[in-house]
């Protein structure tokens, strides 16, 4: 595996500097996938038919063996300020991770197949594939995120995200009042009552609501209001009562204003992330055989489509550490540092670690068994050892 990490080093690292130049945002990603797809057909990969729908997934394989594992492709970035999130050091991990399994994959037994994700920041590109069979196959998934250190066995936060409409009656402000229905009244009383209610929600719950649309003039009662309503909560069980109670805020301003209320999804609900320990540890392992300070975390960590992936197969979405300059997740100055040498360097050692954890996984015969069997861990990340890596 270390020839064929070296033999396409190069390519993997002009990848990461090609995707983090040009920039595109959620379920627009045509260039990152075409970019993706042309590395990988020079590395003899065929690709699977895939819906018109669906212009910025792909879905390629090489080999025939009976354990499938999934490398999942992200390259979607944030409007305004490029990868905030780090997607091009994700993208070019895991096909680095594709393209190092390749060149062993008759060895293993293995079928290598990648999935290019577009839109993780929004509607959840992954649980598009999921509902359209893609994942129906698949033995493992695995991916890195990108971050400001390397970090093993984290969760994430279960989180689903509505688009809210209040419709009123416009009037003259000053002339007609009583004639108005005030949608943007509607909007503000839902918006205290969702602040109210923060105390009185489970633990660990989050719930984010920015007004997009408030009216367009002073002096006309406004007849709209929109608003972005996001919510967040360790399990799904919990996000199912954050959703119940947000619900009910919402109704509120309906009610007290004479408003009609319209909710929709603003794209797939994501469940929280499941890390599977035997790949976890063996993908620590491997990074610390690469100089890295990998540490052990149960914390969350944001939300991602990859937990709707981790409930349906044996998953890995490790944190996959460069230098930052202390700056956080979803920020201009965390882009800056997205095609930097700590960063190249990040990219290669990342394909090194899911690829050896595949390996692993491939040659132990009660892995194999156990992945080929698709069942996911009810047991806690590390079940079996005692913190192998610090914990944070």
């Amino acid at each position: 595996m270390a020839a064929a990490l070296e033999h396409w080093q190069s390519e993997v690292i002009d990848l990461s500097h090609a995707i983090h130049a040009d920039p595109e945002p959620s379920g627009e990603e045509l260039r990152a996938a075409r970019r993706v797809s042309s590395l990988l057909t020079a590395a003899g990969f065929t690709f699977d038919a895939i819906q018109p729908e669906l212009p910025a997934s792909f879905s390629a394989r090489l080999g025939s063996g009976s354990l499938v594992v999934a490398l999942c492709i992200e390259y979607d970035a944030l409007p305004g300020i490029g990868h905030a999130c780090g997607h091009n050091v994700n993208a070019a991990s895991a096909v680095g991770a594709a393209l190092v399994l390749a060149a062993v994959a008759d060895d293993l037994g293995i079928t290598v197949k990648v999935l290019g994700t577009p839109a993780e920041e929004t509607t959840g590109g992954k649980v598009d594939l999921i509902n359209e069979g893609f994942f129906d196959d698949v033995s493992m998934a695995m991916m890195a995120h990108a971050g400001a250190e390397d970090v093993v066995g984290s969760t994430s936060l279960a989180v689903n995200m509505w688009n809210v409409l209040y419709e009123g009656r416009p009037a003259h402000a000053a002339a007609a009042p009583d004639q108005g229905i005030n949608a943007l009244d509607a909007l503000v009383v839902a918006q205290v009552a969702v602040s109210l209610a923060r105390q009185q929600l489970p633990p660990g719950s989050i719930v984010s609501l920015i007004v997009t649309e408030g009216g367009s003039a002073v002096n006309v009662i406004p007849e709209r209001a929109r608003a972005s309503v996001e919510m967040r909560s360790p399990t799904v069980a919990g996000l199912s009562v954050i959703e119940n109670r947000v619900r009910r805020c919402l109704e509120a301003g309906a009610h007290a204003s004479g408003s009609t209320l319209t909710i929709t999804p603003a794209g797939h609900a994501f469940v929280e992330l499941r890390q599977d320990s035997f790949l976890s540890e063996a993908y620590g392992k491997a990074m610390v055989t690469r100089g890295r300070d990998v540490r052990y975390s149960e914390a969350p960590v944001a939300s991602t489509d990859m937990g709707n992936v981790s409930h349906l197969v044996p998953s890995i979405h490790p944190l996959l550490g460069y230098d930052v300059g202390g700056a956080v997740h979803h920020t201009a100055e965390f882009a800056e540092h997205g095609a930097s040498i700590s960063a190249d360097q990040a990219v290669i050692d990342g394909a090194f670690g899911l690829a050896v954890a595949a390996s692993a996984a491939a040659s132990d015969p009660l892995q194999r068994q156990r992945l080929l069997g698709n069942t996911t861990e009810k047991t806690p990340p590390f079940p079996t050892l005692a913190e192998p890596f610090p914990r944070v």
